[in-house]
């Protein structure tokens, strides 16, 4: 399961923990303007924005978690098991209809290719279909929802069997299942915490005072649960304060994300066919700047900060940028 946010100081940013199982060799993928989408039923996308993010990349074709345009409109993928349902391969061809028709896959570099922003991928999205094709055969369809952002606005899309929903988001997180909806009805559960101390209104006029700091915030979940993991992720974003510079503002946007990680060996998945125990924990955090279009990132392994800038690369070639995870442990010895 995943945790996904937007921040905004001086500069806006974008980013999410990636949690799950096991990893599938994720690279920082920088695609340039000019590198070719061969799509599977809009044809070749052969000059679009630049993009940078987090993808495997698999025959040449970077199958993006996340991802920030040139332009700053920033996606990202997470699971939506049990609800994401796509449209059967035996849909009209995208010659037959008005609106375009993309693989899950695709979603990401063909919306990033071609908007600039939420308002133009509001556009595209309307009306889209989703097909349930498999990039290949060992590889099915992701049951995924997304989260798309701009500066300015912060929409989730979700694809299920009633078809394509746009949800404006304004708090600016997203988890997992069930969909969005439900988790912004979820949060109306809390509106009582607050970042500030525990009032008495219980006993009023006596002694009896909070014994601890932070006790406003009594009832926020703790648990790992997708639903917990949203409100938790909302209540410290909201109430979250750094300076506007850029040090602190990707230290404290890391801050955020940490509040809703998982530690390795809590969430105990059961044992694969080997019988060897399989854990979900967070494989990766990042942060794109994404005015800048830095992409920071730490790992499992490697919780030192390591960065990526899509502007020092030649966005004019045709060719994936790929700089493989910084996962050895460096620590800064003192003495």
């Amino acid at each position: 399961m995943c945790t996904s946010i937007t921040y905004h100081t001086q500069d806006h940013y974008f980013g999410r923990n990636l949690d799950y199982e096991r990893s599938y060799g994720e690279k920082i993928t920088i695609t340039p303007r000019d590198f070719v989408f061969s799509l599977r039923h809009e044809g070749e996308l052969s000059h679009h924005y630049a993009i940078i993010g987090m993808a495997t990349v698999i025959s040449n074709f970077p199958l993006y978690y996340d991802a920030t345009n040139e332009c700053g409109l920033s996606i990202a993928g997470l699971n939506f098991s049990g609800y994401a349902q796509y449209s059967s391969t035996t849909t009209a061809s995208s010659a037959d209809r008005t609106n375009a028709k993309v693989t899950s896959f695709e979603l990401i570099p063909w919306l990033l290719g071609t908007c600039k922003d939420v308002r133009t991928a509001r556009a595209a999205l309307e009306g889209l279909t989703i097909t349930d094709e498999s990039f290949v055969e060992s590889l099915p369809a992701s049951p995924l929802h997304w989260m798309i952002a701009d500066r300015d606005e912060c929409i989730v899309y979700e694809y299920t069997k009633d078809g394509g929903k746009i949800y404006e988001n304004p708090v600016g997180v997203m988890t997992n299942n069930p969909s969005f909806d439900y988790h912004m009805t979820h949060l109306q559960d809390f509106l009582h915490v607050s970042h500030g101390p525990l009032m008495n209104n219980l006993l009023s006029g006596t002694s009896v005072e909070p014994y601890s700091r932070g006790m406003g915030a009594m009832g926020l979940p703790g648990d790992l649960s997708s639903a917990s993991r949203f409100v938790r992720a909302a209540y410290t974003k909201l109430n979250s304060l750094s300076d506007a510079d850029e040090a602190s503002s990707v230290q404290q946007f890391f801050s955020i994300l940490d509040s809703v990680a998982q530690a390795k060996g809590c969430c105990y998945l059961g044992d694969d066919a080997d019988g060897h125990p399989q854990y979900e924990y967070t494989l990766y955090s990042s942060c794109c700047n994404v005015d800048k279009g830095i992409y920071y990132y730490k790992t499992h392994e490697n919780s030192h900060i390591t960065a990526v800038n899509l502007f020092h690369e030649d966005l004019d070639s045709t060719t994936l940028k790929i700089f493989p995870l910084e996962r050895e442990w460096k620590p800064t010895f003192s003495n």
